[in-house]
């Protein structure tokens, strides 16, 4: 019996130890593992599900990137052929959507992530044709939320669809349910999801500029913005009312956004008159402030950039840009500058960063300057082209129409960013100018530098959808590629 018992108490001890030992080995392990992770980047991924990003501002949250092409160009992952059109992806999970245009067919259509691949495709016919010479295609980016993929097409054919497998859960042709005039390049501005609503600039007259759609069957919910927004209102180009005739073009390019302001939830919407702002649930309004281009054949396309309390506008076309302060009751403003000269965004929405703004100003090519302006007061601190060299060193090759360095003869980047469009990770910008120069840039307000540029054939002129930054990968649309690129570093 004691034997026994020894050798029980022994064996106990034996055990105990394995464990402990078990236990020190894993709590190393555990500390290595920690300390592998702290000394390296950890990536964090996001989706990016409708124009310009989560937060719809164009910048992207995600860390762990490589954002320095100095010593190179990001790898290709890959590249699929697409049909026109200006709109950019949209990504969720595993799945991309493009929204393109194939000879008389619009389609939507549902990509793998990982190569491209499609997995499935809605299409209906589409008339449209430019008036002023562009592509055909779409130009709304589409919508990615719980189940449902909505697009926007270039006649206005607002889709909602079964987002796993393409199936049509609801659609409205605009033009027949609402009475729209001519707009210049056909419907543009993205819809956006507030709840269970869908909100869409259509630009109806007299007074669907702004509608709300339930977004499970389509119905209208509410409307908003046109003749009882604008009539009477002093034109600041005049400095007379504006009287109504019913033929005007309600709405223009800039597609909107909500901002909570004085913990107030504002609709911001520039309109072709004007900034309008709404109560997102009922469509009623807050106030207006008339904000257009004196020229007829203008728009007005830059999302509105809201910093706390303020508002910036920008167009191009002799517009410039303006700040307002939304005041406590949230129904009333105050303009704190004005400028016609600082800052002229045709397209792409500038982006604010610690007290500066930074965008692309002017409206044809040959004006096109990104420029860094201080919030404050509108003063521009820093402007450039994106080249500041000797234009003798390079000279175009006549088959690919590429540019070519006449030392190297190498295919190098277009010099000049033209109107570009920005994205911004952290503390840089992945800028895409349009003639498909790829650059960073660090958001610096001291002085504009470049860490690496690059370029590729798939991605050229017009190259004017904004880069996608979404789960390590950069995405780029041209007219006729779709382009995925690896940003993760190592």
């Amino acid at each position: 019996m004691q034997v026994s018992i020894l050798r029980t108490e022994s064996d106990s001890r034996s055990a105990h130890i394995v464990r402990n030992l078990g236990f020190a080995f894993l709590r190393i392990s555990m500390a290595m593992c920690l300390l592998m992770l702290c000394g390296s980047p950890v990536s964090h991924g996001e989706d990016w599900p409708w124009f310009l990003g989560p937060q719809h501002t164009g910048v992207s949250s995600e860390t762990g990137l490589n954002l320095d092409w100095s010593e190179g160009k990001p790898p290709l992952l890959w590249k699929q052929e697409v049909g026109t059109g200006y709109s950019a992806p949209s990504v969720l999970g595993d799945r991309l959507v493009v929204h393109h245009r194939q000879k008389r067919v619009e389609i939507v259509s549902c990509r793998s992530l990982t190569d491209g691949a499609e997995i499935w495709r809605y299409a209906y016919t589409s008339d449209f044709s430019d008036p002023y010479g562009y592509n055909n295609g779409p130009r709304c980016s589409p919508v990615l939320d719980n189940g449902q993929c909505i697009t926007l097409g270039a006649e206005g054919m607002l889709t909602c669809l079964n987002i796993d497998d393409g199936q049509l859960v609801w659609q409205h042709d605009l033009r027949k349910k609402f009475r729209l005039p001519e707009w210049f390049f056909g419907v543009g501005c993205s819809p956006i999801l507030d709840g269970d609503r869908v909100i869409v600039m259509v630009g109806g007259q007299p007074d669907s500029g702004v509608v709300a759609f339930n977004r499970q069957d389509g119905r209208v919910e509410w409307k908003a913005g046109g003749r009882s927004t604008w009539d009477g209102e002093v034109d600041a180009n005049s400095s007379k009312p504006h009287k109504w005739t019913g033929s005007e073009m309600v709405v223009s390019y800039s597609s909107p956004i909500i901002a909570t302001i004085h913990s107030q939830r504002h609709l911001l919407c520039l309109m072709r008159q004007g900034l309008l702002s709404l109560d997102p649930q009922t469509g009623a309004e807050n106030f207006h402030y008339w904000f257009r281009p004196r020229v007829h054949e203008s728009v007005n396309a830059a999302r509105p950039v809201v910093v706390d309390d303020q508002i910036l506008l920008s167009a191009a076309y002799k517009a410039g840009s303006a700040l307002i302060k939304v005041n406590a009751d949230g129904k009333s403003f105050e303009e704190v500058w004005r400028n016609k000269h600082n800052l002229l965004a045709h397209w792409s929405t500038p982006i604010h960063i610690d007290g500066f703004v930074y965008g692309f100003s002017g409206r044809h090519e040959n004006e096109g300057e990104l420029r860094c302006i201080r919030l404050s007061d509108g003063e521009v601190i820093w402007k450039s082209t994106g080249f500041s060299g000797n234009l003798k060193d390079f000279t175009r090759d006549p088959e690919t129409k590429r540019i070519v360095n006449v030392r190297t003869r190498e295919f190098v980047p277009y010099p000049y960013y033209g109107r570009g469009s920005l994205t911004l990770a952290g503390d840089r910008f992945v800028v895409l100018g349009e003639r498909g120069t790829l650059a960073i840039v660090p958001a610096d307000p001291k002085s504009f530098r470049e860490r690496g540029r690059f370029s590729m054939p798939e991605i050229h002129y017009p190259a004017w959808a904004a880069p996608v930054i979404s789960n390590g990968k950069l995405f780029l649309r041209s007219e006729d590629w779709l382009v995925c690129l690896d940003l993760q570093k190592g």
